[in-house]
């Protein structure tokens, strides 16, 4: 069967999730910035409770968490433990609460954090600020219950071999609340499946494939062979990831993600129930859940979701 995912807010739902800047707070106390990020994390927590209840009652079967979930949580000015928080057991206790929903109503969350977070960098405090964020993600995953902490091989610096040999050094020093979630993805620009999977097999890591990645940069290896090694990667629900490009596949530039998906673009080997095991596939659309019930359309009532 085939879980779907969605991707960190609505499109049209009225769940909102709340941010805020350094700059803005700045302009405070520490105890009156500690009150405003305190009230933003309830109403995250909260909003992420009634984010899954519409998964749950919508058939969708995968959230990815917002990586501002806490917003500023290792800002080097504005940034907090979550015990500073007033009211800070009430927060940690919706999340717990969010948990036990996701247990009790088979609802998968995972986390992948933003494109600055890099553990290939050359630069040493980027590969530290980098860390911190992870380590907060894995806080945030054991309340909820989140097994994937998902990100990109970063850049390659002018060499692809040296920046490889340093993200498997960070990869080694991670803490295991991060290393027992931690799964890589193929990106558009720099690494491919071809060059991640080694890496995953030797840090016993599993890899996210990202479909369109690799058809916007190709390995020379078929989607189903591709898909076939990543699948040997997981031991535990393999994820994947599903998108369409905005000005189609002869347009100037296939990365921008389209609204829709369009059902072209899944592929036939994911299909095929005989195959594959269950797997999550998160559905990167502009679209949001709209994208994912338009998605369900077109494919029919040939596949089995979760």
């Amino acid at each position: 069967m085939i879980r779907l995912g969605l991707c960190c807010v609505f499109k049209d739902e009225p769940i909102k999730f709340k941010r805020t800047t350094a700059t803005f707070q700045k302009q405070f106390a520490r105890s009156r910035q500690m009150e405003n990020i305190s009230a933003i994390c309830r109403h995250n927590a909260a909003s992420l409770l009634q984010a899954l209840s519409f998964c749950h009652d919508h058939g969708i079967g995968d959230f990815r968490i917002n990586s501002q979930i806490l917003p500023l949580k290792t800002h080097p000015d504005s940034g907090y433990d979550i015990r500073e928080l007033p009211d800070h057991e009430n927060i940690i206790q919706t999340f717990q609460q969010c948990g036990r929903f996701c247990a009790q109503n088979n609802i998968r969350t995972t986390f992948h954090p933003d494109q600055f977070i890099l553990l290939s960098s050359p630069n040493p405090q980027v590969t530290e600020k980098s860390i911190k964020d992870l380590i907060y993600q894995a806080e945030v995953a054991e309340w909820v219950g989140a097994d994937v902490i998902n990100v990109h091989g970063g850049g390659a610096y002018g060499d692809k071999k040296s920046a490889l040999k340093r993200l498997a050094a960070e990869i080694e020093k991670l803490p295991d609340a991060v290393r027992s979630r931690l799964a890589l993805e193929n990106d558009d620009r720099t690494y491919t499946p071809k060059d991640l999977l080694p890496l995953c097999a030797e840090f016993n890591i599993p890899m996210v494939y990202d479909v369109h990645h690799h058809r916007c940069l190709k390995d020379g290896i078929s989607i189903e062979k591709t898909t076939e090694n990543v699948l040997a990667t997981w031991n535990r629900e393999p994820l994947f990831h599903l998108s369409s490009p905005l000005q189609g596949w002869d347009g100037k530039n296939p990365a921008p993600h389209h609204d829709y998906i369009d059902p072209e673009d899944f592929p036939e080997s994911w299909k095929s129930p005989n195959t594959l095991p269950d797997i999550t596939i998160e559905v990167e659309a502009k679209a949001k859940e709209l994208a994912i019930a338009q998605l369900k359309m077109d494919l029919g009532s040939g596949i089995r979701f979760i």
